[in-house]
């Protein structure tokens, strides 16, 4: 009885590893993809939002197979790493071609998952561009400066792009851009921790951390915090929004993307912590608050007004 209760929980602790490999809780970035469905004043309609749940759960099954793969090739360096030296192939708890075997049948499955769903050919091709993308970035591209956030920037319009597909939406140009500059400040801010852990350690967790220092990041994030903001304020209040959406108070919506751009800018510049954009979003109280402010006031807005 023994040796069968030691032997259930070390199946159980290698799922947790498994589990932990995956970073379920980077899904939260492919919520992304019913953005569209939203803006269309869409998301009741069960076939498309069914469509968009699909695309969903295939395409994080894909971007878990990146965050596997990233592992691998990280491992030496996330030892050195005060936090990213606990993954699990860091840690040793995880090896490597055990990780090898999951991206293979991750990304098997994720696109399993499309085909079973009858998610059109499109969806596949974007899906298929962002792998052969993040194989490139993880392999090679990350080592630039600049270029490693304009992919990961990149990669959040991609998931706007599916989104647009699964909830046959079409996109307007002020969905792509406002994504895309949120995505390059949110990346610029993960950099800063980098940064952050050179300066205070000697450390390079990454090889392009001689591209970046913290002026230069700094002035990078106020850029482009101002440019976000200014942005939005400029498709909030423009004739082609108040028209689509029969609305006059859009514009009110600017005072929680401002409060959350501040709040980001805070914790970034004053209290050092930058590391997860993700794992920010699901501690931080006051950002968790602008998001759902965001998300009520369009709400009603679109649906209820």
């Amino acid at each position: 009885t023994e040796a069968l209760i030691a032997k259930c929980y070390s199946m159980i602790s290698k799922l947790i590893l498994i589990i932990k490999l995956l970073r379920p809780h980077q899904w939260v970035k492919n919520l992304f993809i019913f953005l569209p469905l939203f803006f269309d004043q869409s998301i009741t309609d069960t076939k498309r939002l069914w469509a968009c749940f699909i695309a969903f759960a295939g395409f994080s099954l894909i971007t878990s197979s990146i965050y596997c793969l990233n592992d691998c090739i990280d491992s030496e360096s996330d030892k050195l790493h005060p936090r990213k030296r606990q993954r699990p192939i860091a840690s040793g708890a995880v090896s490597k071609s055990t990780a090898g075997i999951l991206i293979f049948f991750l990304i098997l499955a994720g696109f399993s998952i499309f085909v079973w769903g009858h998610m059109r050919f499109a969806l596949t091709g974007v899906a298929l561009f962002y792998l052969v993308m993040n194989i490139g970035y993880s392999v090679w591209l990350k080592r630039y400066a600049i270029v490693d956030v304009f992919i990961i920037a990149t990669g959040f319009v991609l998931r706007i792009v599916i989104g647009g597909i699964a909830g046959s939406v079409m996109l307007s140009h002020w969905i792509i851009l406002m994504t895309f500059l949120l995505a390059l400040f949110l990346g610029l801010a993960k950099r800063k921790d980098d940064v952050l852990i050179y300066d205070s350690t000697g450390i390079k967790m990454r090889k392009n951390i001689a591209g970046y220092n913290a002026l230069f990041i700094d002035s990078l994030l106020s850029i482009t915090a101002t440019i976000t903001i200014i942005s939005y304020i400029m498709y909030a209040v423009s004739p082609e929004v108040v028209k689509r959406f029969n609305s006059d108070y859009v514009y009110l919506t600017s005072f929680f993307v401002i409060a959350g751009m501040f709040r980001y800018l805070q914790l970034t510049m004053v209290r050092k912590n930058s590391g997860s954009p993700t794992k920010i979003f699901l501690k931080d109280r006051f950002i968790q608050l602008c998001v759902a402010a965001w998300v009520a006031s369009f709400a009603f807005i679109i649906y209820i007004r």
